[in-house]
Order: structure tokens, then C-alpha cells, then sequence
């Protein structure tokens, strides 16, 4: 309570200072507004980039993911032989081991009539392989020769044909000079790597794709039976199977992707780079307000040091107008970003939302930028000497 009081009793020589020219506190909050904005920006497409190449792998309805052991991520797959799904069936506690078929390939637009990469799923349609119900539903569907479902949340201008789909009215195109028939919808969005997704059964994949081999496998679903360790089945798997695959929990399927694209796709260290970048920019923005500030009033603080204040009451003073700039400035950065993220997201279908977390995480990176600007503006400070002053 004697704090509070005191704090109260305390004349917020911060506040005042800045205050008291307000064309350069706008100028410095614009310029925290904006490093906020480069570290919202390119935290959202961080995130954007893990969660739209990973949506796929959580929407799996599998305990274990077999993959081959030079795969790098879902859009440079390694295939293996369908001979490892056998295998794995003799192993204790595997209830079913299917196959699952993926590959990028070019197709038309049925709308503009322009070429374009999709990513096309092929698996065996009596074992559904995705938590997906509007695919499951239509399971009997892509059992015809040559028929698809298409992703209504892929990029691109499909507005027509999707609206010709809802009317359940079929819709016809060419995916490498061979006419298939786009029966259904299901929703699962674009991502960084494909602009949108066609699923279909293993034997129409196969003959949209006739130079794969039935035999070589892109990913292997594997089901582990109720009351089975999930842990000591991989393990088994592991040690039965040849080195030509990898084992993986589902969870770790998703990992391998996002590693992928952390360690050894470009894109994540660029905006990982871009977060530091506007880390930086705030700093040198923040210290030159607050350098500028303590030059202007360097007499003053000058004086008070003569009065018997010591260092750090002075410091606090330039401390306090850190944290006033970095929470004002904080402000307009979120409301522009949530404006940014949903135009992002409208034009490019990516998931571009803001978090709690996020939010918090930005708030706390300014701050902590402001703080460092305001230790390397009060170096002048603790060096004033009264006596040089007058």
C-alpha cells in the first residue's frame, strides 16, 4: 500500500516529456506501430506456412504414417514397397496397414481454362483414410472410372464451378490430357506448396498416373488395434521393417513436415529473418525518439542530478517513457495487422488468424525493444555532469 501511494504521490515525468511534444510522439508511435506490424505479419505467415502444409496430415484417420526414407515432405515424396504394408501387418497389435497415393500434377481450371499444379490423393475408397465427412460421404462417387472431388477452398478462380458443384451438376476438365469428371466438394484450403487438392480412389489415381507402379507406395496408414501401446507398436515396426522406411506417429508426421519447412525450405528462414528485421527497426526507431528527448532536455536531467537525485531515479524517468511507447504504439500495430490477416486470408485462402499467444508475444518483443532502445539513450545521461552544463 505504501507503494501505491508513493506511486501515486509521483509526478510521471515520462508521460510529460512525451507528451509534451506530440507531433514526434506520433512519429515514434507510428514507427512502433510499424515494427509491431513486420513482426504481426511475419509471424502470421509463419504460421500460416506450418498450418496450411500440415493440414493435411492432421485430417489423417491414422495411428502410424510409413513413409519412404529419402521423403522430405509431402510434396517431394520417396516412394517404397507395398511389401512393407504386409509386413507391417504381421506385426502385433496392427489392425490395418493401407496404402495411400500422393503426387503434384497439372490440370486446367475448369472455369478460366488456364494450367495449373494441384496436389491429387489417391487411396483405396472402402478404407477411408481422412476425418474429412464431406469426402467420406462420397466415397462411392470417386469409385467411378475417372471421377474427383475437389477442394472448395482451393486458390484460384473457381467461384462458377463450385457453384455448379453445390447444384450437384458435374463438372468436366482435363488433368494431363485426360478428361475426368469432378463429382463432389470438400473442404480442406491452399497452401505454400499447392493451390488447392483433388481426392480420388487409388485406381483412378493410377490412371491419371500410369508410369506409377501400384507396388510403390507414397505414405502407408497404419491403424493400431484398441488396447495396444501405440509406442511399442512403432518401435516393433521399426525394428521388422527395413531401413527403406520411416515409422511415424501421426503427431511426428506433422513435425517432419514442419521441420521441412523450418530447417530446410528457404521460406522459413526468411521470416524468421523478416521478425528479427522488424525487431530491429523498432529498436533504432524507439532510441532515436528517446536519445532525441534526452539531448533535448539533458540540462534539466542535469539539474536534477545536482538537486540529489541519483542515476537511476533518472533512468527510471526514461524507462517509464519506454513502456509508455511501447504499450501505445503496441495498439495500432494489432488493429492494423487483424485488418492485414483477414485481407491475406481472403485473397489467398492461407490461415491467417490472430492469437492470445501471438498478441502476447509481439507485446512482450516490444517492450523488451523498447526497453533496450531506452538503456542505450540514458549512456548520455549518466555521463551529464552538472558542472559541465552551467
Amino acid at each position: 500500500m505504501g507503494l501505491l501511494k508513493q506511486l501515486q504521490r509521483r509526478t510521471p515525468l515520462g508521460w510529460l516529456q512525451l507528451s509534451h511534444d506530440k507531433s514526434r510522439l506520433l512519429v515514434a508511435l507510428s514507427g512502433i506501430a510499424f515494427a509491431d506490424l513486420l513482426m504481426f505479419m511475419q509471424l502470421g505467415f509463419q504460421t500460416a506456412l506450418y498450418d496450411s502444409n500440415t493440414r493435411l496430415h492432421r485430417s489423417l484417420r491414422s495411428d502410424i504414417v510409413l513413409i519412404g526414407s529419402q521423403t522430405r515432405n509431402l510434396q517431394r515424396i520417396s516412394t517404397f514397397s507395398r511389401r512393407r504394408l504386409y509386413q507391417a501387418m504381421d506385426i502385433p497389435g496392427v489392425k490395418s496397414a493401407e496404402a495411400m497415393y500422393v503426387s503434384n500434377m497439372i490440370w486446367k481450371n475448369p472455369q478460366t481454362r488456364r494450367d495449373t499444379e494441384i496436389l491429387v490423393i489417391g487411396f483405396n475408397p472402402d478404407k477411408p483414410a481422412f476425418d474429412l465427412p464431406e469426402v467420406n460421404q462420397q466415397l462411392p462417387e470417386i469409385k467411378l472410372p475417372d471421377t474427383v472431388l475437389f477442394d472448395r477452398a482451393a486458390r484460384g478462380d473457381y467461384q462458377e464451378t463450385i457453384a455448379q458443384l453445390e447444384l450437384s451438376k458435374a463438372v468436366k476438365t482435363e488433368v494431363e490430357r485426360r478428361t475426368v469428371i469432378i463429382s463432389g466438394l470438400f473442404k480442406l484450403g491452399a497452401s505454400f506448396s499447392a493451390d488447392g487438392t483433388l481426392i480420388t480412389s487409388d485406381q483412378n489415381f493410377l490412371r491419371l498416373f500410369p508410369r506409377q507402379l501400384a507396388s510403390s507406395v507414397g505414405v502407408g496408414l497404419i491403424e493400431v488395434q484398441p488396447g495396444f501401446d501405440k509406442k511399442r507398436v512403432v518401435a516393433a515396426l521399426k525394428s521388422h521393417l527395413r531401413d527403406d522406411v520411416k515409422v511415424l506417429t501421426r503427431e511426428e508426421f506433422i513435425q517432419f513436415e514442419n521441420d521441412f519447412w523450418r530447417r530446410n525450405s528457404p521460406i522459413g528462414f526468411i521470416f524468421s529473418i523478416g521478425v528479427s528485421m522488424g525487431f530491429v527497426v523498432g529498436v533504432i526507431l524507439v532510441y532515436q525518439v528517446l536519445s532525441t528527448d534526452v539531448n533535448a532536455h539533458i540540462k534539466e536531467y542535469a539539474t536534477f542530478k545536482a538537486m540529489g537525485y541519483r542515476n537511476y531515479y533518472l533512468l527510471g524517468v526514461v524507462f517509464e517513457e519506454a513502456v509508455i511507447l511501447a504499450i501505445l504504439g503496441f495498439m495500432p500495430g494489432v488493429i492494423v495487422s487483424l485488418g492485414l490477416y483477414h485481407l491475406t486470408s481472403s485473397a489467398t485462402n492461407l490461415p491467417m488468424y490472430m492469437t492470445a499467444l501471438r498478441g502476447l508475444q509481439v507485446l512482450v518483443l516490444t517492450i523488451i525493444m523498447c526497453t533496450i532502445s531506452g538503456a542505450i539513450a540514458t549512456r548520455k545521461l549518466q555521463a551529464a555532469d552538472p558542472a559541465d552544463m552551467f
